[in-house]
């Protein structure tokens, strides 16, 4: 089974007494399904599925139901094993299908006799309702494609070897040359394969290129069939947006430009497609900031962004000119810029970081800006040799004004450290995460001289 980051999280819901159910959200093909079955078979003696898509009793199974008896009743009629208090986890699966189960969950929770986790894919469907499910009955979270961190243990890279490239990026010393390189030939898979399961599972079972592209196409043509099943008629215009993401990342400036589209249409036109294929997960947009200063949410530009895909694998299956095979024999005529900046939005949201950019006329432009313990960091990708070119980045260091620490800068050569900036190996990205709080944080001061 390929270890995924949410296993752990997973494993905590399950063990704990609080009385909440969990819902897990992604877009189709993420492993959502798999992961939930798996480690919810081996904590809980009694597991029963329901499936809202599978089933078309399942569908009507809340309606009119009036009380936590009733929905009680009709799981036990419809669940294929036995419920047992106190030691049943009922998975509720594509519960998107299933409107009603926002009133129902909370009745289940009420009653608690049994835990229960709930999964919705994000393509084509609103879980706005179900998301919306009052604090203290439900929680939720957010599944993606394997990262980086999950690509090279999938692929067999040890502990020990991540653990020294950890150390790596936090003392910002360079990493050993023979690791370097390997790690820069598992990245380069990884601009390939992508993060999608299936995917990856298809590659370790044949090592075959052409199998991986295979099962890429196939996630999405069930991306492009779910477009027309929810836009029948086009108006949002869903599937021309889709598939111009490869080709406006290609561009020179990388932004969505709405006239390759249509030249009479306005964003107000399109403003639904981009939050549709944004809420469905598909896509990822980075929006433009005016000034790099934290919060960036308040000079965000709504109208100005880049749109990358939510898995750079699919971008790679999109590009009809053997891109494959000019990544894995490192070509050097064509421009990989888009590739490696879609892995890194793609990284960067995994790691719960929102995703903007900078440009200017008078400063130029920054690949990325994240905020990190109350400061701006602002990011540089570079897929080339000179990499330490960046003049835009140099501008946003030099101005008082905006008061910025540190950046990086991600490429393919090894780490070295130029005053405010560092240089990283491009799988160093793995790393760049919020700082976490210890799994228990207990703070108990003395107030017994106020008594």
């Amino acid at each position: 089974m390929i270890v995924r980051n949410i296993e752990a999280e997973l494993r905590r819901f399950f063990q704990s007494q609080e009385k909440k159910a969990l819902l897990v959200t992604g877009a189709r093909q993420v492993g959502k399904t798999y992961i939930i079955e798996a480690l919810g078979r081996q904590a809980f003696s009694s597991f029963v599925r329901i499936n809202f898509i599978e089933s078309k009793q399942a569908r009507s199974l809340f309606e009119g139901a009036e009380d936590s008896d009733a929905l009680l009743l009709r799981l036990s009629a419809l669940a294929e094993e036995e419920l047992i208090p106190g030691q049943t986890l009922i998975f509720l699966d594509e519960v998107q299908e299933c409107k009603e189960i926002v009133t129902a969950i909370k009745f289940l929770v009420e009653e608690g006799s049994y835990r229960y986790i709930l999964s919705g894919s994000l393509l084509g469907v609103d879980l706005k309702d179900i998301r919306s499910v009052p604090v203290g009955y439900m929680d939720v979270l957010e599944m993606y494609p394997l990262d980086l961190a999950e690509f090279a243990q999938a692929n067999g890279v040890a502990p020990r070897v991540l653990d020294a490239l950890r150390e790596s990026f936090e003392t910002k010393t360079p990493v050993d040359p023979v690791i370097h390189e390997k790690m820069m030939e598992l990245f380069r898979l990884y601009l390939i394969v992508g993060g999608m399961p299936a995917a990856v599972q298809r590659y370790l079972e044949t090592k075959n290129i052409r199998e991986v592209v295979r099962e890429q196409q196939s996630i999405l043509t069930l991306y492009k069939r779910d477009i027309a099943k929810y836009d029948p008629e086009n108006k949002l215009y869903l599937e021309d947006i889709f598939d111009l993401i490869p080709s406006e990342l290609n561009a020179k400036n990388k932004r969505f430009i709405l006239k390759d589209l249509h030249d009479n249409f306005k964003f107000d036109r399109f403003r639904n497609s981009f939050l549709w294929l944004k809420d469905a997960g598909v896509a990822l947009p980075t929006y433009s900031v005016k000034d790099p200063v934290s919060p960036l949410l308040l000079t965000k530009t709504a109208n100005l962004f880049k749109l990358f895909l939510s898995d750079v694998g699919l971008l790679s299956a999109m590009y009809m000119d053997g891109i494959q095979l000019k990544i894995l024999n490192r070509e050097q005529d064509i421009n990989f810029g888009s590739v490696y900046e879609n892995a890194a939005a793609q990284e960067l949201k995994a790691h719960g970081f929102d995703l903007y950019y900078f440009n200017s006329k008078k400063q130029g432009e920054v690949d990325f800006l994240v905020e990190r313990t109350g400061q701006v960091l602002p990011l540089e990708i570079k897929s080339g040799k000179d990499y330490t070119k960046h003049a835009a980045l140099n501008n946003l260091l030099e101005n008082p004004a905006y008061a910025i620490p540190e950046a990086y800068v991600f490429h393919n050569g090894n780490v070295s450290v130029n005053g405010k900036i560092t240089y990283y190996p491009i799988y160093l990205m793995m790393f760049l995460e919020h700082p976490q709080l210890p799994d228990d944080l207990i703070y108990a001061p003395d107030f017994s001289a106020l008594q």
